[in-house]
């Protein structure tokens, strides 16, 4: 399984909102906090496709800090 590239989160953006995205501590995904989404991690290259995003509850949000 290829690790995602931490420097990659200075260029990538929500294709929703164009917001920062946060990687969650497991490293499996990507946040946007503003649109409460969550983007897999699939071998080492993100999913920025908003039909496949997760939708996240406020609670899930906030633990992404």
């Amino acid at each position: 399984k290829m690790a995602f590239d931490k420097k990659l989160l200075d260029v990538l953006a929500c294709p929703v909102c164009k917001g920062k995205l946060v990687l969650t501590n497991d490293n499996s995904q990507l946040v946007c906090r503003f649109d409460r989404l969550a983007y897999d991690i699939k071998e080492g290259i993100p999913v920025l496709i908003e039909s496949k995003a997760a939708t996240l509850s406020l609670d899930d949000v906030d633990a992404t800090r």
